[in-house]
């Protein structure tokens, strides 16, 4: 069985380092369709064994073709960022240690690094000392925590336990969010039975309107009442008067929690914090590590500052259980049995240090003004939003040759930029999030969407 485990180890290592030296030069999209990887695929399953090494070749041979060059420098079509090297390193040895992270007594090495990670973290971000991190799957589950501890505790100031008397016939919660806020932000509250949340009005940015929320506020009926801000709008980048929304607020009781997936992190730039001014007052935070910060999937991080209530939402006992007094990881996180996700994101954060975290955000920042630039000298591009962050957003004249566009790109291959629908225009979104991508990663990015837009798009559709 030694034998077996390393040589499937061994295998895995030989392709896994092969498929990153192939993202330099590989096309981005992948090359076969889901139905076609599934028709190189054994559909029986076997009666008998099959050695590691052998099931790691199947598995490459069949699926390399189908995989998208998601962790290369010229993927920019969704915010996921890209694995960093130590952060990678550590995410196998998370696999190989196997250490079931919920009880802090049963796994010390990773409780010592998780709260090691927390402070660090709380510290970059520019956030209250003393604050609970939980490491939960991604930046939905990071917004339903957050949500989660926010419900029961403004609830819990109007008299009502969400743990004993449930939601039903109690006061009910009130939650304004801005009129562009994210989907998982509606989903979250969908998941808590919070229902479909009052909209507070943007502005061109997407920016929520600090005197519309504040007469949102002032024209409350008296439930409990949840604000819902956002750092970082997922098409313009843009961020929040935090300052003035959470002032307005506390006066008027709410707890704030901030959506912050990929933008939380301009706060650990100093070129970039004054974007974010303000957020330290709110009440709760949520981002994605595998953003902005690079580890790998999946880790999201739920922030709040009052850990009673993040532990009266989320916490459990089992007599089976063994409890410290100092309190449990799982406290922290809707799951029980979870991975050692600590690891990886104190492994990125201690490979780059205070001064590779800014360096990383600027990075993506310089980036996207370059992209931005390079797209407004084409002619009939249209550049949509003020480029502040990491999100550019452009139209190529009417939305049929902006889809046209769009489809062009994919066919290159040379780079992956997505579709979407912002201010009631199609667009093409580039965000740029991953740390291997490189000035000439960005400027053969342009020359692929110069080329698209110098074309008839519309025949390669």
């Amino acid at each position: 069985m030694d034998s077996d485990r390393s040589a499937g180890l061994d295998r895995a290592h030989t392709l896994a380092l092969e498929w990153l030296d192939s993202l330099a030069e590989r096309p981005v999209p992948p090359r076969l369709t889901s139905e076609e990887v599934a028709a190189r695929l054994d559909p029986v399953l076997p009666d008998g064994p099959t050695g590691a090494a052998a099931v790691v070749d199947e598995l490459a041979a069949a699926c390399e073709p189908g995989l998208t060059a998601m962790p290369g420098g010229r993927f920019f079509g969704f915010v996921i960022g890209g694995t960093h090297p130590a952060a990678l390193a550590a995410d196998w040895l998370v696999s190989a240690w196997d250490q079931n992270s919920g009880l802090r007594i049963l796994t010390p090495a990773h409780s010592a690094v998780e709260e090691l990670a927390e402070t660090w973290l709380l510290d970059l971000l520019g956030l209250p000392p003393g604050s609970a991190v939980g490491f939960v799957t991604g930046g939905t589950m990071a917004n339903f925590t957050c949500l989660a501890a926010a419900r029961d505790e403004v609830l819990r100031r109007h008299g009502w336990d969400v743990a004993m008397q449930g939601l039903v016939d109690s006061p009910g919660v009130r939650v304004l969010v801005g009129a562009e806020r994210h989907d998982t932000i509606d989903l979250a509250l969908r998941y808590l039975g919070l229902g479909a949340p009052e909209l507070v009005a943007a502005d061109e940015q997407g920016r929520i309107d600090p005197i519309a929320l504040a007469a949102a506020l002032e024209a409350g009926d008296g439930r409990p009442t949840i604000v819902c801000l956002q750092a970082g709008n997922v098409h313009s980048g843009a961020f929040d008067p935090f300052a003035a929304c959470i002032a307005a607020a506390h006066d008027a009781g709410a707890w704030v929690h901030v959506d912050g997936a990929f933008g939380l992190f301009a706060a650990a730039s100093p070129q970039r914090r004054h974007l974010v001014a303000g957020h330290g007052a709110a009440d709760s935070w949520a981002t994605d590590a595998h953003k902005t910060l690079n580890v790998p999937y999946d880790c999201g991080l739920a922030i709040v500052r009052d850990r009673a209530a993040l532990r009266a939402a989320m916490g459990m006992h089992g007599d089976y259980l063994i409890h410290d007094v100092v309190g449990e990881p799982l406290d922290k996180v809707p799951e029980i049995s979870r991975r050692g996700r600590a690891f990886p994101v104190w492994a990125v954060l201690r490979s780059l240090g205070r001064d590779g975290v800014a360096d990383l955000v600027d990075g993506f920042c310089r980036h996207a003004r370059t992209f931005a630039d390079g797209l407004a000298a084409i002619e009939g591009v249209d550049v949509l939003n003020d480029v502040e962050f990491t999100q550019v957003c452009a139209a190529f004249g009417d939305d049929d040759r902006t889809r046209a566009v769009v489809d062009a790109m994919l066919a290159d291959g040379t780079a992956w930029t997505t579709g979407s629908r912002w201010r009631g225009r199609a667009v093409l979104r580039v965000s740029v999030s991953n740390w291997s991508t490189t000035a000439a990663d960005v400027e053969a990015s342009l020359d692929a969407l110069r080329r698209a837009a110098g074309a008839n798009p519309s025949s390669r559709v």
